[in-house]
């Protein structure tokens, strides 16, 4: 399998992983985001979207170009 092809599967499995958890350890918690989500404007969840998605890419550049050692 391509290498990007297997990294990008990897990191949709990591964040469908991360969501069950969320979801499973307190579903409660979750439906409260919701609700507050639906009060929140657009705008705002879009610079905090944005926001998370620069981090990310962020993050996921710097691990990439770090030297590995092995």
């Amino acid at each position: 399998m391509n290498e990007g092809i297997q990294a990008l599967l990897t990191g949709v499995g990591l964040v469908m992983v991360l969501e069950g958890l969320a979801y499973s350890a307190n579903p409660d918690s979750m439906k409260r985001m919701m609700i507050q989500a639906l009060k929140t404007p657009s705008s705002t969840l879009r610079r905090a979207g944005l926001a998370v998605l620069g981090i990310g890419v962020g993050i996921v550049w710097l691990a990439r170009s770090l030297p590995v050692s092995g």
